[in-house]
């Protein structure tokens, strides 16, 4: 299912202060959020199905604005979808004629479990266009971005309704949590659109945010301010998993 994405202004904001949760391997952080249990690095599984194509703009059910400069994308199938937990993860695809690196940004109903729908370009590095389906062979990869995560304000937000969208991060993020005035901290529910939203709100801000990958690697931002329909820079990124 793809919907229009809505143009945001991008404010160019530093934040205060990030603490990335250090480990000597990629099982370690992750917090009270809630979830599967972190993945250890390496420990990524293989999945195998059939992939075919579709006019891909960038844009769908990840809630992302088009990418016209960055076409390697994709739609999950809608088990392996999983709520969005695979938004914004990148996945390396074998196909008969190659293979190509292409970021999840969408879902497919149609799509039986294991399968992918590439943009025209990611499936042309795999295979001509006029095989329309081959088999593919797929696995989550680290994707390769450049500078912070992104913390983007669902239009609406506000001190007691907030939905909140990570962006350019390396790994999948396995949840957002926030830090409540007493210490503790609150798990944010991710929704199908990809955004952590928190029906009842978390005040006027700003915010200190936890963000918890796959590999239970962590981000800690403070100082987020609330906004929206904004984008806010966190002050780092996620770690790479060693």
């Amino acid at each position: 299912m793809r919907f229009p994405a809505r143009f945001l202004l991008r404010l160019p904001l530093a934040l205060a202060l990030a603490v990335i949760a250090g480990c000597s391997n990629c099982s370690c952080g992750g917090g009270d959020g809630g979830g599967d249990a972190p993945i250890a690095c390496g420990d990524v599984e293989e999945h195998g199905g059939e992939a075919t194509y579709y006019d891909a703009d960038g844009s769908g059910n990840c809630s992302f604005d088009p990418s016209p400069g960055d076409l390697m994308v994709a739609a999950m199938n809608e088990a392996d979808y999983d709520g969005s937990a695979v938004c914004g993860q990148c996945v390396a695809v074998d196909g008969p004629n190659g293979s190509v690196t292409v970021r999840i940004v969408d879902r497919c109903p149609g799509c039986a479990e294991g399968d992918l729908d590439l943009s025209r370009e990611a499936f042309g590095r795999i295979a001509a266009l006029s095989a329309g389906r081959v088999p593919v062979a797929w696995r989550p990869v680290p994707c390769d971005v450049t500078g912070p995560i992104r913390y983007r304000f669902k239009d609406g937000s506000n001190p007691f309704w907030v939905g909140i969208q990570i962006l350019n991060h390396r790994h999948a993020v396995r949840s957002l949590e926030a830090k409540l005035a007493d210490g503790t901290w609150k798990s944010i529910e991710r929704l199908s659109y990809n955004y952590f939203v928190d029906p009842s709100g978390l005040g006027d801000g700003p915010y200190t945010l936890r963000v918890t990958d796959i590999h239970g690697l962590v981000v800690e931002d403070t100082n987020v301010p609330l906004g929206d329909a904004t984008e806010v820079a966190g002050a780092a990124q996620l770690p790479v998993c060693r």
